[in-house]
């Protein structure tokens, strides 16, 4: 290969950039080819244009529900799938970057909605949905709600009353007595709570239940896999499968996760679907990326590590809601819609507002969105 110099761009946490990091530097030892990383916030990584990052970087990682507009502004290479896609993807991890017949992203980092609790608190079953918001047990409960990961947490309850395939309708984005529902445990959520979970994301919650006796568990959160390992902080997490509705043994979390694309602009187009291609393969996922923070997308990885006591709490306890999750909607309009609905959701905890209501003026915001990408 040429001698090259790629840049990318990834998210502000050890789990996003100490594995892409150290890889890229074992990748440089091989073919001389240095990699530098640049990071932006959790909330821009969900936010910010990919094609703008794309005019500036080599690589972007990225999340699955901006493949639309990826095809759409032909702002990343399609990419060939992996040799080994038949057995490398988890759950539907490698699926939510093909659009339109092309692969646009090599998933690099999977994850999905899971429960996680305290190891160290005698063992107990969490309980359904209904109970949990009912407030008919013992337990300790926080929930992260600032308003993106409120609105997942909407949509997990809403697939997990078997209403995965969204939107359900023109004018609806949800059908109204499972909308009604989840907007009722939601709000639930927020009730056993404190009010401050309005502004917590789930390395919030995380760090919380990591380092203090606060609370017990969290119900309903994305996984962090370094939260398992029993000498990352005080008290070690273990991940659970979500709790189910009552008589109902449904698992739908939302899929999050994240991939890595190769601008349309680089230089090096060759050299850099090498090394996307080289980091997401299962002995690179399985080694140094994993040692570095790195949380593997690769299933085999998975099966590899379930077993191995600086994991199992989280390769174990979330492998089959992970099997089981869905993919959010990838349409142009999705973004943009659930950017409206998350000005509104701090309303609906802090100001009481009744599910009618909220459900009524969501679906307002999404035959608005969903018309003018027509």
């Amino acid at each position: 290969m040429n001698a090259a110099n790629l840049r990318g761009i990834t998210w502000d946490h050890p789990r996003g950039y100490q594995g892409l990091e150290a890889a890229s530097a074992e990748f440089e030892k091989i073919h001389g080819i240095q990699i530098d990383w640049h990071r932006r916030s959790l909330q821009s990584f969900a936010d910010a244009p990919v094609d703008e990052l794309a005019a500036e970087y080599d690589f972007i990682i990225l999340d699955h529900p901006h493949v639309g507009v990826i095809a759409d502004r032909n702002c990343l290479l399609p990419l060939p799938l992996p040799p080994d896609a038949e057995s490398a993807s988890l759950g539907g991890s490698l699926e939510s970057y093909i659009w339109r017949d092309q692969l646009w992203a090599y998933p690099i980092d999977a994850a999905c909605q899971v429960a996680v609790k305290r190891s160290d608190l005698p063992a107990f079953e969490i309980p359904d949905w209904e109970t949990l918001t009912d407030n008919a047990h013992d337990l300790s409960v926080v929930t992260p709600l600032l308003p993106v990961d409120a609105f997942d947490t909407f949509v997990t309850l809403v697939a997990g009353l078997g209403e995965d395939t969204l939107p359900f309708s023109a004018r609806e984005f949800c059908s109204r007595n499972n909308g009604l529902h989840s907007l009722s445990i939601l709000k639930g959520l927020y009730k056993l709570g404190p009010s401050e979970a309005v502004t917590w994301n789930p390395i919030d919650v995380l760090e919380m239940l990591a380092t203090t006796d606060e609370f017990d568990l969290s119900p309903c959160l994305f996984g962090y896999v370094n939260y398992s390992r029993p000498d990352y902080r005080k008290n070690q997490l273990v991940y659970c499968d979500l709790p189910r509705f009552r008589n109902s043994a449904r698992l739908s979390g939302t899929l999050g996760g994240a991939g890595i694309g190769v601008s349309s602009f680089t230089a090096f187009p060759d050299q850099a679907k090498c090394f996307a291609e080289w980091v997401t393969s299962e002995p690179v996922q399985s080694g140094i990326y994993l040692e570095n923070e790195g949380q593997p997308a690769h299933r085999q990885t998975w099966i590899r590590k379930q077993n191995d006591p600086q994991y199992s709490g989280f390769f174990n306890g979330a492998r089959r809601t992970m099997e089981n999750a869905w993919t959010r909607p990838r349409d142009n309009w999705f973004l943009a819609f659930v950017d409206e609905v998350c000005e509104i959701l701090p309303g609906f905890f802090m100001n009481d507002l009744d599910e009618t209501t909220f459900l009524r003026d969501m679906n307002a915001i999404y035959e608005k969105h969903q018309t003018s990408d027509l």
